[in-house]
């Protein structure tokens, strides 16, 4: 997981694929969630689409105001990436908008390209 939190802090993002499937997984996890293989850091071009989106309005958790967009994003490296939307007012968005990921305190974020 160093290699994942060292890549955020250059302003890169990795995900891990799988030696054995060939799975691409975005959190990173310890293994493969398809078959437990071992799993291998890797970049990505940062581009994507959104998927699905919600809007918060309500939280609990301190620092975000609200509201505040969570995504996930579809890279064109055939995994999902999970994250915040940022510098996008929520009426703006849509399932298809082209995102780009941008890093805000050594965390990924998506914001609109």
């Amino acid at each position: 997981m160093d290699a994942y939190w060292a890549a955020c802090a250059r302003g890169e993002l990795l995900v891990q694929r799988c030696l054995s499937c060939d799975r691409r997984v975005h959190l990173p996890a310890d293994d493969c969630p398809s078959c437990a293989g071992e799993l291998r850091f890797e970049p990505v071009s940062g581009e994507g689409t959104i998927c699905t989106y919600t809007v918060v309005h309500r939280t609990f958790a301190e620092g975000f105001a609200v509201p505040y967009v969570l995504a996930w994003v579809d890279l064109p490296e055939g995994v999902r990436a999970f994250g915040q939307v940022v510098e996008c007012p929520p009426e703006r968005l849509r399932v298809g908008l082209p995102v780009r990921v941008t890093f805000l305190d050594d965390l990924p974020h998506w914001r609109p390209t």
